[in-house]
């Protein structure tokens, strides 16, 4: 599989949807979430570090893939932050889950997210073609809501070194998630932070295969 630069004409998908790679008669896909800010209404642009911070995900993943039909594509936010109850990084997960759909058809999806991405994914995980998450240091509130999350299957990686989203939060939130309904793996990365650098090449492969496991 040929990891591509490719940018969707389909109406109503380039606004949130970044099409990275997409085969004929694709099987199921994968959206990658990269993560933002709690507040700031800035326009959130592909070479902030965030979203640079997720291509090796995605190169990793079409590597893990190999031949496998499967379409990945990346979310563009409008805007870099959560910003409280609008939930915008939220409701452009959802858009983009939809875009996704019109370009591919139903198929299973996985989503992978990190840090507000991971927020997002786990909400948007509601839609019922999502299949399942892969959460890359997800920040987590406590209030965060789960029942959508019934038959859904969560894998969470954590650092445990994190300063900026709590891995204790993440593992609290993945038992609600199993009392709501879900399965969900949790794994605290020894040594590993925020930015998942240290080590980033495990990281990667721990996602990718995570990626492989839910879709199968």
């Amino acid at each position: 599989m040929t990891y591509q630069d490719q940018r969707s004409t389909a109406d109503g998908a380039r606004a949130v949807l970044v099409p990275r790679h997409v085969p004929s008669g694709a099987r199921a896909a994968v959206l990658f979430l990269h993560g933002g800010r709690a507040d700031s209404r800035a326009v959130s642009r592909p070479w902030h570090l965030a979203a640079l911070r997720m291509r090796p995900f995605v190169r990793a993943t079409s590597a893990e893939l190999g031949d496998a039909p499967v379409a990945l594509a990346e979310v563009r936010y409008r805007v870099r932050g959560w910003n409280g109850a609008d939930a915008d990084a939220f409701h452009d997960a959802e858009r983009a889950v939809a875009a996704l759909e019109r370009l591919v058809g139903d198929v299973p999806v996985v989503l992978v997210g990190h840090s507000m991405g991971g927020r997002a994914a786990l909400r948007a995980a509601a839609a019922p073609q999502v299949r399942g998450v892969v959460a890359l240091a997800p920040w987590c509130p406590p209030a965060e809501p789960v029942a959508h999350l019934r038959g859904k299957h969560l894998l969470v990686l954590h650092g445990d070194r994190d300063r900026v989203t709590d891995p204790g939060a993440s593992v609290a939130f993945a038992e609600r998630a199993r009392a709501a309904g879900a399965t969900a793996d949790v794994r605290i990365v020894p040594g590993g932070d925020h930015a998942m650098l240290r080590d980033g090449a495990s990281w990667h492969r721990a996602a990718a295969r995570g990626v492989v496991t839910l879709l199968e």
